[in-house]
């Protein structure tokens, strides 16, 4: 049974690597038919079909007609087969460079001010979704409202029963290395959290800093609460606002300010 499952396993590997080299084809090539996929890689017909069946199914390929351009033959085009979105995505990116070179320059030609504006913009889709989910749900408490508007943004959130409150668990930060660099976005934030729940809130760990998970303290919330108006174009609350207390974040932000320098 042992080498049943050794020969398995290497048999998926392979798979994994022949997939690998139909996409890094199809990147090289644009949209390819499985005729031109099979010579190029030296596979047979049954083979490649084989191999976009499994890269269509995952959605990382996908089967278009081809263009044709100028009189077309008798028949129907000739299937090709093309990256999506996600595919491209699966090859590496420079996202997160780029996004931090973006939010440097406006801090150098703006001032850290509209680093804030720009997080508290971000910021905002969540305000908007949480209070979709609050009516939506009238049995949700705020903070698993706010837990929910967020995995809607992709941060995976829950909540857990904790001393003298709750904690808000965001298991995923998809900006944490862009964070990393502008501790302004966890800042504004968490400001947000304590803006739209009324209460103080501590944000305890967050994964820009090599933190497993970002870990926010919510103290019980009055249920008759209703959250405070939007942010200013400063980044900050009108009103309400809440600052995390937390020694790791206010070192990170300082080691921030002088690596800008």
């Amino acid at each position: 049974m042992g080498v049943v499952k050794s020969v398995k396993s290497d048999v998926s590997v392979a798979d994994a690597s022949t997939r690998r080299r139909v996409q890094e084809t199809i990147m090289q090539l644009g949209p390819s038919t499985a005729a031109e996929l099979a010579e190029r890689l030296h596979l047979t017909a049954a083979a490649i079909r084989r191999h976009l069946t499994g890269l269509t199914d995952t959605g990382l390929v996908e089967a278009r007609e081809q263009r044709v351009y100028g009189a077309r033959g008798r028949g129907r085009p000739a299937k090709v087969y093309a990256l999506t979105d996600l595919g491209r995505d699966s090859f590496s990116q420079d996202y997160d460079n780029l996004a931090v070179q973006a939010l440097q320059f406006v801090a150098d030609r703006e001032g850290d001010s509209a680093v804030r504006a720009f997080a508290a913009g971000r910021v905002a889709t969540v305000e908007d979704r949480y209070r979709e989910h609050l009516a939506g749900d009238p049995d949700a408490g705020p903070a698993e409202a706010l837990a929910a508007a967020l995995t809607d943004d992709g941060y995976v959130a829950s909540t857990r029963p904790a001393a003298a409150g709750t904690q808000l668990c965001q298991h995923h930060c998809p900006v944490s290395r862009v964070a990393e660099q502008f501790p302004e976005l966890c800042e504004v934030e968490t400001e947000t959290f304590a803006r739209l729940l009324g209460v103080h809130v501590q944000r305890l760990a967050t994964i820009a800093h090599g933190d497993g998970v970002c870990t926010t303290h919510i103290p019980h919330i009055d249920p008759n609460h209703q959250s405070t108006p939007s942010m200013n174009t400063q980044g900050t609350s009108t009103q309400g606002t809440s600052t995390p207390n937390m020694s790791t974040q206010s070192t990170h932000a300082s080691n921030h300010e002088e690596g800008r320098a």
